[in-house]
Order: structure tokens, then C-alpha cells, then sequence
């Protein structure tokens, strides 16, 4: 039993740590800062470890790895980039001063470090507010881009020091209607500059030579990825309007990411604000967009901006739409249509008189009553019904919403005895137009109705019928906005008859409207 004692208390003996006889110094150290962190694409919240979801905002998949940037010495890694400049201004001018001025910055450095070791205890001066009415309210002076359309969407044209950020898939165009404004501003006299992260000079000289506009050569440009020579050439050149193509290429040296991760996106976006801020130059930002059609980067960035702009359309359709998402200086209502040609984008001042005169008067055609903000359009929705070979049948949309499409059916089968349980049903929008509406309903009931009876829905005379109202889950039709414009353009291009909420308050009755007779409800 002794032996056994002494072999178990060498062994307890042989686990305890080692304890330093001297002064513990493991006690002031502190553990090594991890190399990299996790970010949030979305929202740019960091993490130590990476997980499924965000802790932030609850998203799926969005923490990305990033580099930590090292700490700056004698400042915190948070200082703006004014402050830097500022900091470097004031000490080139203590250097310019000669010895008296050493002795000076001697005691403001002094006078600094003794207010750096207070600084916890002390507080900013207060400010006071001032009344919004006492307040001047200046005239916003704006900046014709010389393309209606763009000028409308942004509420007036450009204006000074703001950020307008611009989106849309590849090939969409983005490049092409920066080109054609910066052209038509420079033909008015403006100073403009274009920033290119993506493409070489002469990559953007082969696309100015297709546009038609002659002031397209005269252009400035440079070709850089440098956040720092970006601002170094804003800051020299003063332009009045500039883009830069794109925000999720340039970079800042002090940071260790890759062009276009979180933090470099937030510290470009930062910094350009800066500079356009305080010169008043407004600058056009070119952003990618996800797989999914949301704008790439943080969310941050739709913050910092003043206005967003999504370019919408398929790259295989001549239409492209422009809408606003965000606007500080003008209504998010309005919306701008371009057809793509050779020589650039063309402004389609009339786009209800292009889809009336290609619409079809087959059966599962009609013609839709729609508003893209304030402005009313009139677009064609197909829909074709055929037999399926499938276990659950397709369910092909393009340009609405599936789900809504998916409602509309269910209402179909269960109010108006149309069951499409056992048929593949496919809808869509023509022209590539994207449709966001609740008026859409009636459109799709009638369009894809006629598809599964082979009746054509015919207007008064030889013109397509045209609809619009919203569809209810107990069958009834639901007023929407604006149906005095709705009907006012429809009566412009001579659609004499348009189903409605007003004249057929169920989706029956603009069943027996459109096909001539009620159908019989059969049992869902």
C-alpha cells in the first residue's frame, strides 16, 4: 500500500504546472490577435470562427474569410482617411517652419499627450440644434445627363456630391449608358472623368467609337485600381461629374483584403464619398450583382449612397429597363425603358405603342395594363397549357413572380373550375419586361384560361383585349393604384375593352367577360 501511495502522489505531483518562483509576467501578456475574421456579406458583421449563420443578421452562407489588417501605429485602425491627410497636412507645415516650429510641435505634441492621457475622461463639445424652419432650403442645382429617360429616373438630372450606384447583370449595358451621359456632359461643357478598374483605355476607346455621340472621344480617362491615386486624381482634376467602373475592383493598400470583400468595398465606398462630399462632384458607381440579382458587397453600401439604380432586362432581348430602388433626391416611382442597338442604347420614349403593335391574338395572349411608377405601360402576357408527362407537372414563369403565378392557378382551380392539376403551364411577359404588380393577376387568370379553352379574347373590334385587377383568395377582384391611367392608356391605343375590377367585381364575371360564357365550377 505504501508503494502504491508513493507511485499515485508521484504521478498527482507530475500533473500540477510548474509555477515560476519570480514574478509572473504570462499574467500582462495577451494572446495573439487570430490573422484573419470572418465578415458579413451582408450585413459586415465580424466574427472570430466561422459559422452557417450570421449572428448579425441571421443569413445563411454570408461570412466570408477575410485578412485582419495590422494596427496602425498611434492611432486606431478606425481613422478616416481625412484625419490621415489632415495629420500629415499639419505635420508638413510644423516641418516647413524650421527650428522654431520643432519647438512648437515639441510642445503641441507635448500639449496632445497630455490630453491623450485625459481623453477617457473627457467628453466632445456639445452642439446645438437649430429648428428645421430656420433652416435655408437651397435649390438643389442638377446636372442634365442629356438622356431624358436616366434624367427622369433620377428625379431631374444629377446633382453635386452625390453618389448614384448603379447595378445590373454582365452585358446589361452599365458601361455603355455611363459613356453615353459623361459624352453628352461633356458636350454641354462639363468637366467629367472616367475611372476604368476593369477595362484598359483602349478597351473603353473601342466602345466610345460605337456610340453615335461625337463628344463620346473626348472623354477623360484613366485606368486604375488604386483607391489612393483615385482620390490623388479627383482631388487635382476637379471633375464635375465622374464614374467609376466598378466600386467592387478598386482597392485600398492599407487593407489586406481582396478588391471587392467587405471591407475593401466599405473603405472605397468611404473614402470616394469623402472626396466627392467635399469637392461636389458627383459620381456615378458601376456594382456588380449576385447570382441572384441583388447587388453584390454589403449591405452598407445601398446605405452610403444617395441613389440606387437597378438595370433590369435579359442580354438576348433588345429592352432594358432602369429603376430607382433609392432615391434621396427624387421619387422611386418613375422608370426609364432603352433599346439595345449597335450604336449604343436608344431611349423608347413609347414602349406601350411597340407591345400593343407585337401583341398576338392567339388564344393565352393579353394585354396587360401595368405602372411602372407613376408611368403607365401596356405589355403583352402569354401563357400556353398543354398536357404533362410529369410527376408534379412544370411551372415555367419568366418576368413575374412564381409564387404569385402559383396563386393565381390555385384560384383558377378552386373559383373558376379550370383544375390544371395534370398540365404543364408556362407564362410570360413579353419583351423581357419585369413586372412587380399586383394588377398582374387578372392578366395571368385570362391569359392562361384561354390557353386551356383555345378561345382567342378579343377586344371591340379586331384590337387585343386588356386587363388589369388584383385577384383575391376568395375569388373577388381587387382594386389597384392608378386605374384612371391605366384605362387612359389603354384608350389611347384604342383598347376600347378592358376588364376590370369597376365592371367585374369576381374573377367569374371577367371569366364571362373575356370567353363569352361562365364556366361551369368543377370540384377542385
Amino acid at each position: 500500500m505504501d508503494s502504491q501511495r508513493r507511485r499515485h502522489g508521484s504521478a498527482v505531483k507530475l500533473r500540477q504546472p510548474a509555477v515560476p518562483s519570480g514574478p509572473s509576467r504570462s499574467l500582462g501578456r495577451s494572446m495573439p490577435r487570430a490573422a484573419s475574421v470572418y465578415v458579413c456579406s451582408d450585413c459586415g458583421q465580424e466574427s472570430a470562427r466561422w459559422s452557417g449563420q450570421c449572428p448579425g443578421c441571421g443569413e445563411w452562407n454570408t461570412l466570408v474569410e477575410e485578412s485582419r489588417a495590422p494596427e496602425p501605429e498611434g492611432g486606431r485602425r478606425g481613422r478616416s482617411r481625412a484625419a490621415r491627410r489632415a495629420a500629415a497636412g499639419a505635420a508638413g507645415v510644423a516641418g516647413a517652419a524650421g527650428a522654431p516650429g520643432a519647438a512648437g510641435a515639441s510642445a503641441a505634441a507635448g500639449a496632445a499627450g497630455a490630453a491623450g492621457a485625459s481623453g477617457s475622461a473627457t467628453r466632445g463639445a456639445a452642439v446645438s440644434p437649430v429648428a428645421l424652419g430656420a433652416i435655408a432650403a437651397e435649390e438643389q442645382r442638377r446636372l442634365s445627363t442629356g438622356v431624358g429617360e436616366l434624367d427622369a429616373v433620377l428625379g431631374g438630372g444629377l446633382v453635386p456630391g452625390s453618389l448614384v450606384l448603379i447595378g445590373g447583370a454582365p452585358g446589361i449595358g452599365k458601361s455603355t449608358l455611363t459613356t453615353m451621359a459623361l459624352a453628352n456632359l461633356v458636350a454641354a461643357g462639363h468637366r467629367t472623368l472616367y475611372v476604368s478598374a476593369e477595362e484598359s483605355a483602349a478597351q473603353i476607346r473601342l466602345r466610345a467609337e460605337r456610340l453615335t455621340e461625337a463628344a463620346a472621344l473626348r472623354i477623360p480617362v484613366i485606368a486604375e485600381t488604386d483607391l489612393d491615386a483615385v482620390c490623388a486624381t479627383l482631388e487635382l482634376e476637379r471633375p464635375e461629374v465622374c464614374v467609376i467602373d466598378s466600386v467592387q475592383t478598386l482597392y485600398a493598400a492599407e487593407l489586406s483584403g481582396a478588391p471587392g470583400s467587405v471591407g475593401q468595398v466599405r473603405e472605397v465606398t468611404g473614402a470616394i464619398m469623402e472626396v466627392a462630399k467635399a469637392l461636389g462632384i458627383a459620381v456615378l458607381l458601376v456594382g456588380h450583382v449576385t447570382k441572384e440579382g441583388s447587388l453584390a458587397g454589403p449591405r452598407v453600401l445601398e446605405h452610403l449612397v444617395d441613389c440606387v439604380l437597378q438595370f433590369e432586362g435579359e442580354r438576348e432581348r433588345t429592352y432594358r429597363t432602369v429603376r430607382a430602388v433609392k432615391n434621396r433626391f427624387g421619387s422611386t416611382n418613375e422608370v426609364a425603358v432603352f433599346e439595345m442597338r449597335d450604336d449604343g442604347l436608344v431611349e423608347v420614349l413609347d414602349a406601350s405603342a411597340r407591345f400593343v403593335a407585337e401583341a398576338t391574338r392567339a388564344p393565352g395572349s393579353v394585354v396587360l395594363c401595368s405602372m411602372e411608377g407613376s408611368r403607365p405601360l401596356l405589355v403583352e402576357v402569354q401563357a400556353l397549357v398543354a398536357r404533362s408527362e410529369l410527376v408534379p407537372p412544370r411551372r415555367v414563369v419568366s418576368g413575374l413572380d412564381r409564387n404569385r403565378v402559383a396563386l393565381v392557378l390555385a384560384v383558377l382551380g378552386r373559383h373558376a373550375g379550370i383544375g390544371l392539376g395534370a398540365s404543364d403551364v408556362f407564362v410570360n411577359v413579353v419583351g423581357g419586361v419585369r413586372v412587380d404588380e399586383p394588377g398582374v393577376d387578372l392578366a395571368v387568370a385570362l391569359a392562361v384560361a384561354s390557353a386551356a379553352r383555345g378561345v382567342c379574347l378579343s377586344g371591340s373590334g379586331d384590337a387585343p383585349l386588356a386587363c388589369f385587377g388584383e385577384l383575391g383568395l376568395t375569388g373577388e377582384l381587387r382594386t389597384v393604384a392608378h386605374p384612371d391611367r391605366r384605362l387612359g392608356e389603354a384608350a389611347k391605343f384604342g383598347l376600347g375593352s378592358v376588364v376590370e375590377p369597376a365592371t367585374c367585381p369576381t374573377l367569374r364575371a371577367a371569366l364571362a367577360a373575356a370567353l363569352g360564357r361562365a364556366p361551369a365550377v368543377v370540384a377542385a
